[in-house]
């Protein structure tokens, strides 16, 4: 089968990605290509510490590939980045990177853009799904997710750290998306169908940052 990179945050989008992609049984996923922010050992934007990152990949069975970048890193340092690691995947002969993306315009087109340039593809398995039904078949399958950030200008403190469910999106302010397709909040799956075994964590410290985004931190448990 051809072989494929998949975009993977730790959250849920990425997770019911490689699900999708798991499930047509199309593709061999060489890798999940995850951002780093080098500074503070964590998935960039999530938040999530490196440590639970590479307990998910050894729970789904996956290599790890991790593009590494400074915490004030400017788009040219980040795209920098990413364009080196994925150039040596490409001569490798793998052509295509998956990503959980579901209905932004201007991310997919700019996604396409950046691979085209490296003569590659960009895949969008749970592109156009209706954000409300996708949610909570993500739910029903038995995946287990917890907010690891949230962006103030919508949603208060009391959100963050909290167990993706029926109860958490029954309480979501109108006009919030379903699954934070607009960057509402981000999120760390920790248990679900395609992981081996559940990667436990306790919650921590709750901080705000850049006087906008409430962070939980999960604590690494064995």
């Amino acid at each position: 089968m051809k072989r494929i990179l998949v975009s993977w945050s730790g959250g849920k989008d990425s997770a019911m990605a490689l699900s999708e992609i798991q499930r047509a049984g199309e593709f061999d996923i060489a890798a999940l290509l995850t951002t780093v922010t080098k500074d503070y050992d964590r998935i960039s934007m999530h938040g999530v510490r490196r440590s639970l990152l590479r307990r998910q990949a050894d729970s789904l069975g996956l290599m790890l590939e991790e593009v590494s970048i400074t915490k004030d890193a400017s788009n040219s340092e980040y795209e920098t980045a990413m364009e080196r690691t994925l150039s040596a995947h490409r001569n490798a002969g793998i052509t295509s990177v998956a990503y959980g993306d579901i209905f932004l315009e201007d991310l997919k087109a700019y996604r396409e853009e950046k691979l085209r340039l490296l003569d590659m593809n960009a895949l969008f398995p749970i592109w156009k799904r209706d954000t409300r039904m996708l949610v909570r078949e993500f739910i029903a399958s038995g995946f287990k997710a917890i907010t690891t950030c949230v962006d103030t200008k919508v949603l208060g403190e009391e959100f963050v750290g909290r167990e993706i469910d029926a109860t958490f999106l029954a309480e979501l302010p109108a006009g919030v998306d379903p699954c934070g397709e607009n960057g509402e909040f981000h999120s760390f799956v920790y248990d679900g169908p395609i992981f081996r075994n559940p990667i436990s964590f306790a919650l921590g410290e709750k901080v705000l940052r850049e006087s906008r985004f409430y962070y939980c931190d999960l604590v690494e448990q064995r």
